[in-house]
Formats: C-alpha cells, sequence, structure tokens
C-alpha cells in the first residue's frame, strides 16, 4: 500500500448537487473475533465516523446497523433479518433514500475521504454507467466503494427478489448477483478501497495516519469531530503565527496566543475570514514584539 491523499487533497472533479450515501455497517466482522468493526478507533476517531465524514456532502445518509453515537446525525436502517448480508443490508438502505444517485459504502475504509467520493460521482455523471466502483491495489471491483445510479439498482433488487418480501429473498444472496446485472465503470485506488478486515489491517492503518506527511492533517481532522467543529481554516497561517510567537516572545506563547486567536474568532463570528483576521493581528504583534528585542534604537 502506497502513502495515502489526505482528505483535502485536490484532484477530485465536482460530483453531483444531490446524492444520498448508504454505509453498511453491520457486518459480523468474523476474521476480527466478532469485534465491534464500525467502533474499532483509527487515529482517535471510530471507522464509522471516518466514512460518515467521506460522506458529508450527502443530502441523506444512511446507516443500515443497529444505532450508535456517531459524529454526525444519520438515518438509522435495519434489514430483516439482521445479518442477511450486503445484498438485503443495501435494499434495507436504499428504501429511504430518494436522490438520482447513491453512494454505497461499506464502514471500515480509514482512508477514504471527500475527493474519491467526488470523484467517483464525476465519472458516474460524465458516463452512461449505472455504476462506478474503485478497484484495489489486485485490481479487484470494490463495489462497496461505489458511486450508482439509484433506478436501475432498484430495479434490479426487486427483479432477484421477485414476488418475495425484498428482504428475506436477499438475504445471504452474494452482492455479484446485483453488480454482475449492471453496466459498471471502475475507477482504480489502491489507498482509498483499502478496508480493515483483519487486525492487521487495523495495525497498518494506525501506523500510516501518523506518516509525517499526514499526522497534522488527521489530528486536525480527529480534534474538529470531537470538539464538534465545522471550519476550514489555513493552517499555514497559524503555524506561522505559532513559530513567530514562539522566537519572538517564548516558547509558551505559541500554544497560548494561537488559543487566543480562536477565542477572538469566536467572538467575532468563528468564521474562515475571522480567523485570518485574528491570526494577522496576533502574527503582526509578534513581529512588532520579537523586532523591539533587536532595535536598541532611543525612541525619538
Amino acid at each position: 500500500m502506497t502513502a495515502y491523499e489526505p482528505s483535502g487533497a485536490p484532484g477530485a472533479g465536482p460530483g453531483p448537487a444531490g446524492y444520498d450515501a448508504v454505509v453498511l455497517a453491520g457486518g459480523a466482522a468474523r476474521r476480527l473475533g466478532g469485534a465491534d468493526k464500525p467502533g474499532l478507533r483509527v487515529g482517535g476517531r471510530a471507522l464509522l465516523d471516518r466514512v460518515l465524514a467521506a460522506c458529508a456532502g450527502a443530502r441523506a445518509t444512511v446507516v443500515v446497523a443497529a444505532p450508535r453515537p456517531t459524529a454526525r446525525p444519520v438515518v438509522w436502517a435495519r434489514e430483516d433479518p439482521p445479518g442477511g448480508g450486503p445484498l438485503a443490508a443495501l435494499a434495507a438502505g436504499l428504501r429511504l433514500t430518494t436522490a438520482e444517485f447513491v453512494v454505497v459504502l461499506s464502514a471500515d475504509l480509514p482512508f477514504l475521504g471527500e475527493p474519491t467520493v467526488a470523484r467517483l460521482l464525476s465519472a458516474l455523471t460524465a458516463s452512461d454507467a449505472e455504476g462506478v466502483l474503485l478497484t484495489d491495489a489486485d485490481g479487484r471491483d470494490q463495489p462497496l466503494v461505489a458511486a450508482y445510479r439509484a433506478a436501475p439498482v432498484r430495479r434490479e433488487l426487486a427483479a432477484l427478489a421477485g414476488e418475495k418480501d425484498q428482504d428475506t429473498a436477499l438475504t445471504g444472496m452474494p452482492l455479484r448477483r446485483l453488480t454482475g446485472a449492471l453496466r459498471l465503470a471502475r475507477v482504480p485506488d489502491a489507498v482509498a478501497s483499502f478496508d480493515c478486515d483483519t487486525w492487521d489491517d487495523i495495525a497498518t492503518a494506525r501506523a500510516r495516519i501518523r506518516e509525517h506527511g499526514h499526522v497534522l492533517d488527521e489530528w486536525i481532522s480527529a480534534a474538529k469531530d470531537e470538539l464538534g467543529i465545522d471550519l476550514d481554516v489555513d493552517t499555514h497561517l497559524l503555524l506561522d503565527l505559532a513559530r513567530d510567537a514562539a522566537h519572538g516572545v517564548a516558547r509558551p506563547a505559541a500554544p497560548l496566543t494561537t488559543f487566543l486567536v480562536g477565542y477572538a474568532a469566536g467572538r467575532a463570528g468563528g468564521d474562515p475570514e475571522a480567523v485570518a483576521e485574528a491570526t494577522r493581528k496576533a502574527a503582526a504583534l509578534a513581529r512588532r514584539w520579537a523586532e523591539e528585542a533587536t532595535d536598541a534604537r532611543p525612541e525619538a
């Protein structure tokens, strides 16, 4: 597996204005000894919350699993009987969606980000395909990291179920029975398609997000989730301020100054412009403070 693209990376074209998301989070996790896989933490965030962040642009997000606390509100669904497999779970989730396009995701994708979701949607709307899915490092299809046109998926699910109750008829049926009936396009992505099926996969994911090039972005994303903050700011500007305060005043001035900037920005409205303005003022003060330390000329 190669180093992964951080969630804010460029290169993902615009997706359609409206899509729904269905996240399948009710598997048995047998290869993890029955552990609560969606709740396992990578980079301080539950795997499910990481996937929910990747599809935050969805008009509606349906999670097919027993309800649990999540970082953002979702709609809960359950196949009947529970544990009926991915096809039955997909049918249960799809019933609560209305958009023309639906993104279907498993809940164990630690490196999935919004740019990949946008890329899938863009590829779907730019073609006549009925679905666009990722392929992994070995070229294998990943139908649970995909964007679909909802109408043909509903059509094929109904055909597979026939006259029977849909959940019951689809229980235990492999997902390929659906995907084999659809016109599919594929987008290779060895990183975003990486899923956590084993404890070794979990260990790999936890190690890779701590790589030097990504750890700061991961920490900021985790902290924003934990604090309930939905705000994109210029982190380079804040880091420059912290450096200037540490070098020009004293090392403890760096965290204290950035705290004061956040407090001032919050009082001024809390948007990115307020953060930038408070940062600009504090940085100017830090530069003046540093200049005084080297300017021995008496005042006129």
